[in-house]
């Protein structure tokens, strides 16, 4: 059985050459923050990631939690393993000082919870939550709320969930029936059924701090009507120490395909006499602020698609040296050789590899641009916000086909659940739906981030010249001149889709949607194909200047590989969104 080993080396490129964390640490807030250091917490994170978290990924998966009577254990090692997290500081890294946060950037944070998915994905989800509970609490909430939750969740001695869908409303939050009324004392008591909620009961924390969406008596409908309230398992009292049990309850834990060690809980909410709260900013304005969690959260789901497919990569490249099987086409010698001699298991691995550097390189880059953003540029503010859908869905949709290459280099034994290649296959699967499915991502992408922007298309037009700049710049260079060609055809193709989007999404609304799953693929494409060219010029700079470390050589081949195996999609996607409406929509829905 292979194991987890940090791809540090591809993890420091991305940073110094693509993100330039230099400049990132120059940024007001991050004077502490310096190269030498963050390539220290790289070190020290992959040590944990492959020597603590790694190991408890396969009893995660084949144990799982155990909900009983409305007590969750969590799988063999999870606790220990949690509690250690905390106390090495893991937790605190992205948060402020101000509540006992490092504050270190957000583009670090980015590589080091890459590491933590990749050896443990079903782990991962816990601090995940907590750091989206914490955003929320910290953009919107009192300062009295604030100083008395967050030290304790920036710790992680507590930790957070989100409460949004309920068995009559997934993604559709306007549909909510969970209740609240204000007891007047400035606390309200919330009633109500919320499933599917991560992490919403473990035995790691001392206290679990519940975000829950839910309707006041006399809110309007719709989504105008929705609060957000905090409601701790414990109560708190006003010196910090934990108060009494909270009317709330796991009811149960779900069996799901994936994940198995991350607890997904049924939460019940007033059986009694209600579950005491606490409104999060104003009344009716709490699918707005829970908008800020979900966000963090998309941006990080989009990050389980590169880990996921990074911890399949060297699992199937692992058994690809391992395996001896067959002859070996082309090779005369009749020696008997490992698999990864074969030409299609060279295609399989080549394509989880090349793509999921593409992914990766595409996350850093967002991670960049959100710290840029909250140093007051505006620009990087509209990037981000343009790649946030970008990253959560194209990257997970990415995430499940690249698990599915992995495991098709073990043939039929990849099948079998002891070899542990399944695993990742199923723990994929989950990405593309939870924290807003693909279609909500690509929805949200032709409409709020293009079609209805402030001024339409603007910021893909921004992208789109920023992106033709390096185009002609990378022509330049002998080596690249291929790969800057396939990028050219890459960037007329999402031009012309944008432009059809533009010109037709007010008078053909369903048939712009209809397409709009593909123009996200076909952005993440060109954006992923971007960046990877970008690599390649200077990889093959720095071997022009008599660099012999090979990391460069592979990073030419495995960016010519994406240039010639996934660029030319985006002509095919561009197709799709200009052109395939009437098709989709052509069917009545009897002869469905």
């Amino acid at each position: 059985m292979s194991t987890y080993t940090a791809p540090l080396r591809d993890m420091q490129f991305i940073l110094n050459d693509i993100a330039d964390i230099e400049a990132i640490c120059a940024l007001p807030g991050n004077e502490e923050c310096s190269v030498d250091l963050v390539e220290s917490i790289l070190d020290e994170a992959a040590k944990f990631a492959s020597g603590v978290l790694d190991p408890i990924n396969r009893g995660g998966d084949t144990v799982g939690s155990v909900c009983k009577d409305g007590v969750v254990t969590t799988a063999p090692g999870f606790k220990d393993a949690y509690q250690l997290f905390c106390e090495t500081g893991w937790n605190a890294m992205p948060f402020s000082p101000e509540y006992g946060g490092q504050g270190l950037p957000a583009v670090v944070t980015m590589a080091v919870n890459e590491m933590w998915k990749s050896a443990n994905m079903a782990f991962a989800l816990c601090p995940m939550l907590t750091g989206g509970a914490i955003e929320a609490i910290a953009h919107h909430a009192s300062d009295e709320l604030k100083q008395k939750y967050l030290p304790k969740m920036v710790e992680g001695v507590w930790t957070g969930t989100m409460n949004l869908t309920e068995p009559n409303a997934g993604s559709d939050l306007a549909a909510i029936s969970t209740k609240a009324k204000a007891v007047g004392d400035g606390s309200y008591l919330v009633t109500g059924t919320k499933i599917f909620i991560t992490w919403g009961e473990n035995d790691c924390a001392e206290n679990i701090i519940h975000l829950v969406l839910a309707r006041l008596p006399d809110a309007p409908p719709g989504l105008k009507g929705i609060s957000l309230f905090l409601v701790p398992k414990f109560l708190v009292n006003d010196d910090g120490s934990l108060g009494k049990r909270n009317d709330l309850i796991c009811s149960s834990i779900e069996h799901k395909l994936g994940i198995h060690g991350s607890p997904t809980a049924v939460m019940s909410y007033g059986d009694n006499e209600g579950a005491v709260g606490y409104v999060i900013g104003e009344e009716n304005k709490g699918v707005g602020y829970m908008f800020t969690m979900m966000n963090h959260a998309r941006v990080n789901v989009g990050l389980e698609g590169v880990g996921i497919a990074e911890r399949a990569y060297q699992h199937a490249l692992w058994y690809a040296r391992e395996r001896v099987q067959g002859k070996i086409i082309g090779d005369a010698s009749g020696e008997k050789k490992p698999i990864l001699h074969h030409p299609d298991v060279r295609r399989l691995l080549m394509d989880v590899k090349s793509r999921t550097e593409a992914m990766r390189t595409l996350a850093y880059y967002a991670a960049a641009q959100i710290d840029k953003a909250h140093a007051g540029d505006a620009v990087a503010q509209a990037r981000i916000d343009l790649l946030t859908p970008v990253v959560k869905g194209w990257s997970t949709e990415q995430g499940v086909e690249l698990s599915s290459n992995a495991l098709q280099v073990f043939g039929g034994v990849g099948f079998v659940e002891e070899t542990g290649a399944a695993q990742y296959y199923r723990d994929s699967r989950i990405t593309t739906i939870y924290e807003g499915t693909t279609a909500i991502q690509a929805n949200d992408l032709v409409g709020r981030k293009l079609a209805r922007e402030k001024v339409p298309g603007a910021a893909m037009s921004a992208l789109l010249a920023e992106m033709r700049a390096d185009a002609a710049a990378i022509a330049t260079e002998s080596q690249t001149a291929g790969i800057a060609a396939q990028l050219e055809n890459g960037l007329n193709a999402l031009s012309t889709a944008s432009d059809w989007i533009l010109a037709n999404y007010d008078s053909q609304p369903a048939a712009v949607h209809a397409g709009s799953v593909p123009f996200l693929k076909l952005t993440g494409i060109v954006v992923g194909g971007w960046l990877m060219a970008k690599s390649a010029r200077i990889a093959a700079q720095r071997l022009a200047e008599g660099s012999d470390d090979r990391f460069y050589t592979a990073k030419l081949a495995t960016a010519s590989y994406f240039a010639t195996h996934q660029l030319p999609f985006a002509a095919a996607y561009a197709a799709e969104v200009t052109g395939g409406a009437a098709s989709v929509l052509g069917l009545d829905e009897p002869l469905f």
